[in-house]
This record gives structure tokens, sequence and C-alpha cells, in this order.
């Protein structure tokens, strides 16, 4: 998997592009890409996030593959 930004990454807000690339096909419908806000609340997206204030963020994902196979994860970010 390639993420755009990439693990512990610092970036400069307050708009981002968020890009996660796999290496098998993904039913989008059944996929999710949330990010937690550093309060600790949850903002669903599909791949851009407006108005990120300086702080840290994590980019908790999950894809389920056209195999059936569920993956999930988390990326770390900061914003400055």
């Amino acid at each position: 998997m390639e993420a755009t930004p990439a693990a512990n990454a610092t970036v400069a807000g307050p708009i981002i592009t968020l890009r996660l690339r796999f290496n098998s096909r993904i039913d989008a419908a059944r996929s999710r890409l949330i990010v937690v806000l550093p309060d600790y609340s949850s903002r669903k997206l599909i791949s851009r996030a407006d108005g990120l204030k300086r702080g840290a963020y994590k980019l908790r994902w999950q894809v389920l593959a056209a195999d059936g196979h569920i993956t999930r994860g988390e990326i770390f970010f900061k914003v400055n």
C-alpha cells in the first residue's frame, strides 16, 4: 500500500489531499477512510480534508478487496 501523506509525515494545511493506493482491486462501496482529529473526533471523507488545523492526526482506513478480504490500518501525520 502507498499513502499520501506518508506515515509520520508533516504536511502544510489547512487543505490536504489524502490518497491510498492498494496492490489489488477494492470494493469502494464497502471501504472507508476516516480522519481522526486531534480532539479524537472523526471525519469521514473520500479524498480531501479541508480546514485541518495545526496538530497531530490519524488517518484510519478499511478496505474490502475484490477477493473478500478486509484490510485495516492507520497512518499518523501532522499538519503545520
